[in-house]
């Protein structure tokens, strides 16, 4: 079947099997490999990307679902260098150790501040729920999660990817 999908402002396109996942295809196809592959049943996150705008575990989506869509990666995010308020977050408030939940993590917060642009840290950590971290006991995920909430407020509208 034939795929056609924005990436990270770049349009890809291929002939694919209808089996593939979204995640392979960002990965094997766009050459994307910050989006990662933890366990392919969608408990971990660590896949999570946008699709339109929303928080979509891409290694439970097919490529052909996503034909037409706008998908953003964590490689999306910052902007001619300048790190994305959350990706800044994450990394002053120490919010990742190991760093392979960490894309998943600052994907589904993306969508977290989209929607709630102060959230609790309750409203935080029922956000996160479907995202696993097996090193930080995520007290500094949600410190990083407000400190972009507190950036975030303070910039001119930011978007992933712009």
């Amino acid at each position: 079947m034939h795929v056609k999908m924005t990436i990270n402002g770049q349009l890809f396109e291929k002939n694919v099997e209808p089996r593939l996942l979204l995640t392979h295809f960002i990965r094997d196809v766009a050459g994307l490999t910050g989006t990662h592959i933890g366990c392919e049943t969608s408990i971990c996150g660590a896949c999570t990307v946008l699709a339109n705008g929303l928080a979509v575990k891409s290694c439970t989506m097919f490529a052909v679902q996503a034909d037409g869509s706008d998908v953003v990666t964590i490689e999306g995010m910052a902007k001619d260098g300048q790190l994305h308020p959350l990706q800044e977050g994450f990394w002053e408030e120490h919010g990742l150790q190991c760093g392979y939940c960490t894309p998943g993590m600052i994907m589904c917060s993306h969508q977290l501040l989209s929607r709630n642009a102060s959230p609790t840290e309750e409203e935080i950590r029922d956000a996160l729920d479907g995202n696993l971290c097996r090193c930080t006991g995520y007290q500094n995920i949600v410190k990083a999660v407000q400190s972009a909430s507190r950036k975030l407020k303070t910039m001119p509208k930011v978007a992933a990817g712009d």
